[in-house]
């Protein structure tokens, strides 16, 4: 009988400390507007890594039920964040909606209509710089890069598709709608790169651009 009482009070503990965690972590990420992993929400709320990850899975499936939410969680290239639900992402303002820094622009849309594209295609194009570009990129959820031999592999996420309004989440069908809108808006020439991109780059090449970590 002792024994019975004694779990159900350390269920009761845990049930709790899990439940006090989601709304921790549903507020750090709400706070911090990008994706965070496990082990940095882990150092970050000083709670134990697999604490962490089951309370991840359970604000989840909470946000899931929760009736009226505007809010999901979702992981992606191993990171968590908060996004607006697609259905409703779609009736917010301009205004309201994710704003990508010019600068991430021409790296975002090339990985777009090339993609899957190698890391180390994208440093030629872009230089050095573009390293940053696509660690700024990946924080936002924008794009997944993922090891690929001795660089990475990138292509656009579900996230990618709902800030620039494409209608598709495949990256093979999102590149080949990327593509057909370039070639409507009389952005490519035939050539592998988008003229206006191409000659933002060249325009550039002797700039430099400090990226924050």
């Amino acid at each position: 009988m002792k024994n019975s009482k004694r779990k159900i009070i350390l269920l009761t503990r845990w049930l709790k400390l899990t439940a006090e965690l989601q709304t921790l972590i549903e507020a750090t990420l709400f706070g911090v507007g990008k994706s965070m992993s496990v082990e940095q929400l882990s150092q970050g709320l000083k709670a134990d890594v697999s604490l962490v990850s089951e309370a991840l899975l359970g604000l989840q499936s909470s946000l899931k039920r929760r009736r009226g939410g505007a809010l999901q969680l979702v992981e992606i290239s191993g990171k968590w964040a908060l996004e607006v639900k697609p259905a409703i992402a779609d009736k917010l303002p301009k205004d309201a909606k994710t704003e990508i820094p010019a600068r991430l622009l021409k790296a975002a849309a090339l990985i777009a209509y090339h993609q899957p594209m190698e890391q180390s295609s994208l440093v030629k194009l872009l230089g050095e710089k573009a390293y940053g570009y696509v660690k700024e990129l990946s924080d936002t959820g924008l794009i997944d890069r993922r090891r690929s031999g001795n660089t990475r592999r990138l292509t656009t996420t579900r996230r990618f598709s709902e800030v620039f309004g494409c209608p598709h989440t495949n990256h093979k069908k999102v590149r080949e709608w990327f593509r057909e809108r370039s070639e409507q808006l009389g952005m490519n020439d035939g050539n592998s790169t988008p003229i206006a991109l191409e000659e933002e780059i060249n325009s550039e090449e002797n700039i430099d651009i400090v990226v924050e970590e």
